[in-house]
């Protein structure tokens, strides 16, 4: 008896002391060698299931079972790390460098353990998931070549304003295109010049707008100033500003993440970075919202139905056993997502199919044309649409932009998970959260005071005239917070320009300027329609603008720094129309104007830059 109460009291001692080792916390950041933070970045205490990730911020806390073990810090697409702890230290600061994970530590509801390495799967209607038949090579399933598709941009013209008034077009805030554009000068390359969309890149960046006040969703602000790579010419700027909500004041989402698990998915850059990504997105989750998920491969399945936020462990585990392999059945997913969404449809709600994928749809519905005209129907049931693209190699940029276009959607390309943060975490309701649909601009130029104009961008964003009342044609939609900017290059009245080309006068009819607008001294007028979420009749705004001849460096941060990026567009795309710019005085238009830039996104802008400035600095040299 005696010795079973000195084992006992030995048993009781060691797990006093077990407990109070399991008090020592470790916290910490990781980040990669430039400093920037590492999300998702897994954190394990070796050898054993005790483990956590970074938060959006690159920080974690650990409870040690041992304050003496060692800390095992894996990210994908980055070397591991081993830190052995002396149990005082309790605050690390950890950084990575980018190398080649074989494998990653994956962090589950139920504890810790190694990803699998790729392998094909599909699942069928009844959620099972199911092996192929084969395991698929770890490199790039088309090294020798390149499919990336783009559409052909051809620019926007100056118009003379005495024979074409008006100018009329859709919002766009997608911002796919700069993201994109970002990877190749990454990579040490120019971007393809139709991959260079100049309005998603002046709108890959918030402005300093006023709120809005009235009963409208949005507020509209109009600045007129000189154009710095023309000198005789005039810039109108348009911006508007949609109203802001906290995140905790949105109302309840119902969203589908219909994810692309085919073979094509397997790169680091795509399933695994798409994984992380919606990790985020499920930790800013409320019990509120709800999430299913639907994948598609060889066929379509539903991986999760619908589920609440609150449970985050059941959906972030269904998340991290996916694996690619297979055709693409992209039809069918859709087909399958929309009918999830419906069936769990919030009234008044967020409703959101959010498709993620390369792009590249090819067994099914795969001609673009079908795949709109599937979208345009689904578009009319009230759920929205965000599609991001995700890869390189075979990334299908055209086929997604007629997606998001055409189902009331938004569009953006995640090519990291800073992005990813930006666009699922800093941005969500921008993102996510939709405050007027199907809003359209257009502008009457007054001839007394405007010779020509030239839309900067938007050119697969332009609608006819008579398009402007009518309630049946589809136009962009606004997020919550989200602004949106329009520039105009004008041709004051009198001057001469190349630009313009005076035509055959007309036999039977002749456009002129009438007295009144001589009198008026109006610039412009400006009208928008939009309608609610869920309207089906659209509502009108109307502005004057007037020219109060500012200068240039009179002009707002906002004024100037939207002049910078259409100015960089310009330059990647080789513009017929960039007149005197360069990047030298791009970078110091840009710099100048940086504000202050509190996520960093400005910065970073500017290192672009320079980077495209050394790029092709490389190019001119090796022409000689």
């Amino acid at each position: 008896m005696k010795k079973l109460q000195n084992v006992l009291l030995l048993l009781g001692f060691v797990m006093s002391c077990l407990q109070v080792q399991a008090q020592f916390v470790v916290q910490g950041t990781v980040t990669d060698d430039t400093g920037e933070a590492l999300i998702g970045a897994s954190i394990l205490e070796k050898g054993t299931t005790n483990g956590t990730v970074t938060d959006v911020y690159g920080m974690f806390s650990l409870s040690m079972i041992d304050s003496l073990g060692v800390l095992v810090i894996n990210y994908t697409g980055f070397g591991s790390k081993e830190v052995k702890l002396d149990g005082k230290k309790s605050q690390l600061t950890l950084q990575l460098r980018e190398g080649v994970a074989l494998s990653e530590v994956v962090v589950t509801g139920l504890g810790i353990k190694r990803a699998k390495k790729a392998l094909g799967y599909a699942v069928n209607g009844n959620s099972k998931r199911k092996r192929a038949r084969g395991k698929f090579k770890q490199q790039n399933p088309h090294p020798n070549f390149n499919t990336e598709d783009y559409d052909i941009i051809n620019e926007n013209r100056f118009y003379k304003v005495t024979k074409e008034p008006q100018s009329t077009f859709s919002i766009d805030v997608d911002a796919a295109s700069y993201s994109n554009m970002r990877r190749f000068l990454y990579n040490k390359q120019m971007p393809p010049k139709d991959a260079v969309r100049i309005e998603e890149m002046i709108n890959y960046f918030n402005y300093d707008y006023p709120a809005p006040m009235k009963e409208h969703p949005f507020e509209v602000v109009t600045e007129i100033a000189e154009c710095p790579w023309e000198a005789k010419h005039r810039r109108l700027h348009i911006g508007l500003q949609g109203k802001k909500i906290s995140t905790d004041n949105l109302p309840p989402s119902n969203l589908v993440f219909l994810i692309d698990v085919s073979g094509s998915m397997q790169s680091p850059n795509k399933l695994p970075l798409l994984k992380s990504s919606f990790e985020l997105l499920v930790e800013q989750m409320r019990p509120q919202d709800r999430v299913a998920i639907v994948v598609y491969a060889g066929s379509a399945g539903l991986v999760l139905p619908s589920t609440s936020g609150k449970d985050k462990a059941k959906i972030l585990e269904a998340i991290q056993q996916l694996e690619a392999g297979g055709s693409t059945a992209g039809g069918a997913g859709i087909k399958l997502a929309y009918k999830t969404a419906l069936k769990n449809f919030q009234k008044g709600g967020n409703n959101r199919v959010i498709l993620a994928t390369d792009g590249d749809f090819n067994v099914g519905a795969s001609s673009d044309a079908e795949m709109v005209r599937l979208i345009e129907e689904k578009r009319e049931s009230g759920v929205f649409l965000t599609v991001l693209g995700f890869g390189m190699g075979n990334y299908k940029d055209n086929k997604m932009q007629k997606l998001a276009n055409k189902g009331n959607g938004n569009h953006a390309y995640i090519d990291g998970l800073a992005e990813a943060k930006k666009v699922l975490v800093s941005e969500f309701g921008g993102t996510m959260f939709t405050i007027a649909k199907d809003v359209k601009i257009q502008i009457e130029f007054n001839p007394a005071e405007v010779a020509g104009y030239r839309l900067i961008g938007y050119e697969n964003r332009l609608l006819e005239h008579e398009d402007f009342e009518d309630d049946t044609k589809d136009a962009g939609e606004l997020g919550a917070g989200h602004t949106v900017t329009a520039l105009y290059e004008i041709i004051p009245a009198g001057t001469k320009s190349k630009y313009i080309k005076s035509k055959s006068k007309l036999k039977y009819q002749e456009q002129v300027a009438t007295k009144q607008s001589a009198k008026s001294g109006e610039f412009a007028s400006i009208a928008l329609r939009y309608k609610k979420p869920n309207g089906t009749k659209s509502r009108l705004i109307e502005k004057a603008v007037f020219d109060t001849n500012l200068s240039f460096d009179n002009s707002s941060a906002n004024f100037r720094f939207s002049a910078a990026v259409a100015a960089f567009g310009m330059l990647l795309r080789d513009s017929e129309y960039k007149g005197n710019t360069s990047y030298t005085y791009v970078l110091e238009l840009a710099t100048a104007a940086k504000g202050k830039d509190e996520q960093g996104y400005r910065k970073d802008f500017i290192k672009l830059i320079k980077d495209a400035q050394a790029i092709a600095n490389k190019e001119s040299l090796g022409k000689r």
